[in-house]
């Protein structure tokens, strides 16, 4: 049995997957802001145990009724499972945002950030090299794809199986 069949509610975990700089934010505010909560680490910057407190706020949301986008790198299995594993105790629907995350086009919308919000270049490197790619085995409802396309988003189905997308033919898929 599918986790799709065990899901009686409607409301939903949306899990953002991507390099710092590569879209997460600004596409929250385009797309969900009126819908989900925001709950992202960045919004503790001087707490001490941020991803205990993600989890209680996602918690929180969840027992409310509230759909929630977590927006943080989540790049690897292991940062995601939680979150996963917390969805599934609401029987909330999970949701993965895959974001294109080149180094060089995060690393350069990263410069161009300001105050809190620029990370080291060192950061964003790390995480690029730590990036796992999601798979719907992780428990995952439906995975997406994102790609920043002069100031828009173009999304499409994440094939989880192949590591590609469902990009139309004029934009050539380059690797992540």
């Amino acid at each position: 049995m599918g986790c799709i069949s065990l899901i009686l509610s409607n409301v939903e975990v949306v899990i953002f997957i991507g390099l710092q700089g590569a879209g997460k934010s600004s596409f929250y505010r385009a797309r969900f802001a009126s819908t989900h909560l925001h709950l992202s680490k960045d919004n503790w910057p001087n707490a001490s145990r941020r991803e205990a407190r993600l989890q209680r706020e996602l918690r929180a949301a969840l027992g409310a009724g509230q759909s929630v986008v977590v927006d943080n790198t989540n790049v690897t299995q292991a940062a995601r499972a939680p979150l996963i594993a917390i969805a599934h105790e609401f029987q909330a629907r999970v949701a993965g945002y895959v974001f294109e995350s080149h180094l060089q086009d995060c690393l350069e919308r990263n410069r161009a950030r300001e105050g809190r919000a620029r990370v080291p270049d060192i950061a964003v490197i790390v995480t690029a090299q730590r990036l796992e790619m999601p798979a719907a085995d992780e428990g995952f409802d439906e995975l997406h794809f994102v790609r920043l396309r002069g100031g828009d988003f173009e999304v499409g189905l994440y094939d989880s199986a192949k590591r590609e997308t469902n990009a139309p033919p004029e934009y050539p898929k380059r690797g992540l």
